[in-house]
Formats: structure tokens, sequence, C-alpha cells
């Protein structure tokens, strides 16, 4: 790793999920680095506050980026924020001490994919990456009825203008399909074996219903779908 810039060569783990680590904890960032290095993922860059990380993010677009919250300079939320608002393809996996649920319905609104506590065990971290870069909503036992909650009364707000255009693409009776069982809560392994359909179809089938949609992740696309009354189909 550069004592520059914080980055990696590309290239160093053959292959594996590009991630980029931000802690403000030197040994604690190393140490997840680390883990994630040796289980084959390739570590692209760390970075120690909300400025360099989006910075650094925004460098090297990550698949999966594993972002605490308690950050100087700038909040984890607004960094998630800022960086999938300029790419829309970064996953957000927050890697947090608290399980407030304050901070996981923010960091959720900010655009996180999961939320994990750190007293997860290094298995669970690399399954959550695994999940994340896949698109894959993963969070801490007991969190996922709260996100499901939050994603409902999200749907009490305004939906974002571009989803309510005149003209806006219809979707085809599968993406429809796949849309309500997303809204109901569940995962894309859950919704392959539900529709007798691979892992990656129902990946490419919620990408394609984002593009027609012009929507940017899951919250927006599971309200959209809740105002609509889809998880009520």
């Amino acid at each position: 790793m550069s004592e520059q810039d914080g980055t990696v060569p590309a290239g160093g783990f053959g292959g594996g999920i590009q991630v980029m680590v931000v802690d403000d904890h030197p040994m604690w960032r190393d140490a997840v680095a680390r883990d994630l290095a040796a289980a084959g993922c390739e570590v692209v860059a760390t970075a120690g506050d909300g400025p360099q990380a989006v910075r650094r993010a925004r460098a090297v677009v990550p698949q999966v980026l594993v972002l605490d919250l308690n950050l100087p300079g700038l909040p984890g939320a607004q960094v998630c924020k800022e960086v999938v608002g300029s790419h829309p393809g970064v996953r957000v996996l927050v890697l947090s001490a608290s399980g407030e649920h304050a901070d996981v319905l923010e960091a959720v609104k900010s655009g996180a994919t999961g939320y994990l506590l750190k007293s997860a065990s290094t298995e669970e971290l690399l399954d959550a990456v695994r999940r994340t870069a896949a698109g894959e909503p993963v969070f801490t036992p007991g969190l996922a009825g709260l996100v499901l909650g939050e994603y409902r009364r999200l749907a009490t707000e305004p939906a974002p203008a571009t989803a309510d255009e005149p003209g806006a693409p219809s979707l085809t009776d599968r993406e429809t399909e796949v849309l309500r069982l997303v809204a109901k809560g569940l995962s894309y392994k859950q919704i392959a074996e539900r529709l007798v359909i691979s892992h990656r179809t129902v990946q490419n089938h919620v990408q394609n219903t984002l593009g027609k949609l012009q929507l940017h992740n899951r919250v927006e696309l599971v309200r959209y779908a809740i105002e609509r009354g889809l998880d009520d189909a």
C-alpha cells in the first residue's frame, strides 16, 4: 500500500472483489483490510477521515465501500451519500460500533446497502462483503425488520420526480414480479428460489428496473414499489 495516497496497485488479488476500507482507527482499519485481503479481496484503498474517504472512493471506485460512521471531517452517512450520489454502482457496507436505530436508518437513507456491527465475526464480515458486492441487503440480525419498516415509512414521502414523469418506461411482467418481492423484503437468493431462476437473473432484473425508472439504489426502488402498492400484491 502506498504511504502517499492509501491505494493498492490493481491486480493484487487475482480479480477478487475490489474493496475500500474507511475507519479513523488505524489498527482496526488495517486489521479489516488484512482480513479482506487474506480472503481474496482486492483492497484498492483505505482512508481515515471523511473528506479523504470521498476523494479516494471517487478516484478508485471500489465495488464495496466498508465504511465506519464516526469519522472526523465528514460523517460516514454523508460520505455514503456523496460517494453513491456520484457513483451509484458503489455498494456501501457500514461497519459500525453503533446499533442505534437512528444511525442505522440514516445510513440506509444515505444509500448504504448493508449495516453490520463491529461485534460481527470475521466470517460474518466476509460474507457481508460478498453479498453486498452482489447487491444484496445485509443487516446485523434484528435490524432487517427495522429497515423494512423504514422503507415503508419512506413511502409516505414524495418519490423522485423522474419516477413519476409521464411516459416513464414500463416494466416487464417479470421485472414487476421481482420488484414486488423486493418490496416485501425478500433477499435476492429468496427471490431466485421463489421464482425458480438464478441469483444472477434476479440481479439483472433489479439493475434493469433501476435503469428504466432512473432510480439509484434499493431504498428508492422499494419506496417506488410500496407507493404503488406492490408490496401488498
